[in-house]
């Protein structure tokens, strides 16, 4: 959609849900106070409206393209996108997330009790994603990046401390595992995210976040155990030969 100086906060959110994290990041009301235009709750702000349209812009023009061929990329290079891309998406979101969880618990909690159940389950993603994906950036992918190195230069490839790299693997698909059952949890709680029809805009935000999640876990961990792991533990086996 193009922005325009009428085009009001309520009906970017109702286009493209994901601006609601831009609006959101500078205390800006989507959900009660949305009729109004960028101009007008930036000025009530003090932020400066083209920052936020510059913002709301670049998450519009954000398109994924899913024509790209992962399997032809370097292992090395396929490792940096996973973290660049879906490791940072998985920060970014969690901050974005988790707040508002706690205002629609606090908001609608008492009438929706299913909203702390699924809160829960999102905290606990939270947490095990962010120990997850450090195990990964600091013992997997660094030692995956060896491998490519060693096979580039033609040298000897140090022994790791867990022995091959399929103990790490079959550590990170077990947990891939109990993300995947915890947000097909989600998904039956909310309906498969779909909010009640009275629903305000925060319910409806929160639940397509929610959704944009869990699609973007699959394709993250579609990277790693269909593509990543695979082609590493062959590797491998390059060198033990």
């Amino acid at each position: 959609m193009n922005t325009t100086n009428t085009t009001t906060i309520g009906e970017f959110v109702a286009k493209d849900f994901r601006t609601a994290a831009v609006f959101s990041k500078y205390g800006i009301d989507f959900c009660c106070k949305g009729n109004r235009t960028i101009a007008e709750a930036s000025e009530k702000k003090g932020a400066d409206s083209q920052t936020i349209i510059n913002e709301i812009e670049a998450v519009l023009a954000n398109t994924t393209d899913t024509t790209i061929d992962f399997k032809s990329w370097p292992l090395d290079l396929l490792a940096d996108y996973i973290e660049k891309t879906h490791h940072r998406f998985v920060v970014e979101k969690t901050n974005v997330l988790l707040p508002f969880l706690d205002k629609l618990c606090k908001v609608h909690g008492p009438s929706h009790p299913e909203l702390l159940e699924i809160n829960t389950l999102f905290l606990g993603c939270a947490a095990d994603m962010a120990q997850h994906m450090k195990k990964e950036e600091l013992v997997l992918f660094p030692f995956i990046k060896k491998m490519v190195n060693a096979t580039l230069t033609d040298q000897l490839l140090e022994q790791p401390h867990f022995g091959t790299v399929e103990n790490p693997i079959a550590m990170m698909m077990h947990e891939h595992e109990n993300e995947g059952d915890r947000f097909r949890k989600i998904a039956e709680l909310t309906n498969n995210y779909t909010p009640p029809s009275y629903a305000c805009n925060t319910f409806k935000v929160t639940f397509a976040m929610l959704q944009e999640f869990e699609q973007d876990l699959h394709k993250h961990i579609h990277l790693e155990n269909n593509i990543l792991f695979p082609a590493a533990a062959e590797l491998e086996k390059k060198f033990v030969a």
